[in-house]
């Protein structure tokens, strides 16, 4: 299990996990919850640049149509295709195999600790 206490958070509900200059992204249990039941996982390819803050991929549950956004610029090294072929990943594993994005940064915009997001969600 990952320790979320070493990730970083957006207030858009995701996580981030960096490892030199790759960030590894998914979407919080928080977020995996209130969306319910995931059926439906879009990301974008691998070579794709992505802009900090802009919509690059799309979630999509029995309840609604959530947005995946880019919490760094950068370029996708990998998506995650489990969770394309099995989107409930989203919902069982969200800190684990639920994982949805690599991306190579070279800056690294100002991020929520654990404590920051908790109080923002209320947890």
């Amino acid at each position: 299990m990952t320790d979320r206490s070493e990730l970083q958070y957006t207030a858009e509900h995701e996580w981030v996990k960096v490892d030199g200059d790759t960030v590894t992204v998914g979407i919080t249990d928080y977020a995996a919850e209130k969306l319910g039941d995931v059926v439906y996982v879009d990301l974008p390819d691998a070579g794709s640049t992505v802009v900090a803050g802009t919509v690059v991929g799309e979630i999509e549950s029995t309840k609604s149509v959530g947005e995946l956004f880019a919490p760094v610029d950068g370029e996708v090294v990998e998506s995650n295709q489990a969770v394309v072929d099995t989107p409930e990943l989203v919902n069982s594993d969200p800190f684990g195999d639920g994982w949805l994005l690599k991306l190579t940064t070279t800056s690294l915009p100002a991020l929520l600790s654990l404590d920051e997001y908790r109080a923002l969600t209320g947890e």
